[in-house]
């Protein structure tokens, strides 16, 4: 007799993979935070990928008559969440707040996508979710199936693509994506992409990943969500997971800018974010680099209000405006 599949991967009882490829996944998260309720932001979800019952999350911010006035049309910003390609979704409460933050500070209106989670569905599922969800901006554009996004407000010729984490490493493969053909958008325009401490990786370590865990992030935890996400007997190394691994594409020769690069100084994945943006700089690209001193891995996601919060919303919001024409 065969023995009993056992557990060979355990996300603290919320994802258990066992030896015989089955998965059991806990979504009953009691979390922490709750979702802050907001009247200056409305929101709502749509079916964007039928194939998969994939749904994004619309909001939209109520401006003020004096801000209405002046602005006749909202940037729109396109937000795709963390967790490892393993974890998240729009309804978690820190990502529904961090979007609400999003829109009204930024005066944009906010669409937050899910997509496949790993390990059931591995990489590259999440990309090609990501590429449906531009897709469907692009289709809503053109036909005007959404009254949200088709009352006259939205400005589809100032799209902005941003990620946290995970939600960040999608972000940069979606601009090696559409940037070669930015027409191929149309009647929509992608303008710039932001990227919050992405979650990139490699096979040789770097001085920020062997230093001192994070309160909630280690190098265990990084190493088992690659492993539950990339394809199988593929490593860290696979081009989804580093940009100038071996297999990569030339990004030397992709039109990749402008980007927007955020990360915490005392992040395990700074020194990624760092090089990264070092590395596009040496090729010419136009990007920034802004590191936040002394904070850890979802200083902004995951405290959407705080002082920091704050400045990084004015980072952000100088880059759209700089990009918008």
């Amino acid at each position: 007799m065969g023995s009993l599949p056992h557990v060979i991967e355990d996300f603290v009882g919320f994802l258990q993979l066992y030896s015989d490829g089955s998965i059991c996944r806990i979504n009953d998260i009691k979390f922490k935070d709750s979702i802050v309720e907001d009247n200056s932001v409305l929101y709502k979800d749509s079916l964007f990928n039928q194939s998969f019952d994939l749904y994004l999350r619309i909001f939209k911010p109520q401006l003020p008559s004096s801000d209405s006035d002046l602005i006749t049309k909202m940037p729109l910003v396109m937000f795709f969440h963390g967790g490892g390609f393993c974890f998240g979704s729009r309804t978690w409460p820190h990502v529904h707040n961090c979007c609400v933050r999003l829109a009204f500070g930024l005066r944009a209106v906010v669409l937050a996508p899910d997509y496949r989670l790993s390990p059931e569905h591995r990489l590259p599922a999440a990309l090609d979710d990501a590429v449906e969800a531009v897709r469907w901006v692009q289709r809503v554009s053109s036909t005007g199936e959404d009254a949200w996004l088709n009352g006259g407000d939205v400005d589809f010729d100032r799209v902005f693509i941003m990620g946290d984490s995970s939600g960040g490493n999608i972000a940069h493969h979606l601009a090696v994506r559409f940037g070669p053909e930015p027409r191929d958008l149309d009647p929509t325009r992608v303008r710039g992409y932001i990227l919050l401490a992405p979650f990139f990786g490699g096979e040789v370590r770097t001085d920020s990943e062997e230093g001192p865990r994070e309160e909630v992030l280690s190098l265990e935890i990084l190493d088992r969500f690659w492993r539950l996400s990339i394809p199988v007997g593929k490593n860290r190394d696979h081009p989804l997971v580093n940009p100038f691994g071996p297999e990569s594409p030339d990004v030397g020769q992709v039109k990749l800018d402008p980007i927007l690069v955020m990360v915490g100084g005392r992040e395990l994945l700074k020194d990624r974010a760092k090089h990264y943006a070092e590395k596009l700089k040496e090729l010419g690209k136009n990007i920034e680099y802004v590191e936040f001193e002394g904070r850890q891995h979802g200083f902004f996601s995951h405290d959407s209000y705080s002082d920091v919060a704050q400045e990084a919303v004015q980072i952000i919001q100088r880059f759209l405006l700089q990009n918008s024409t």
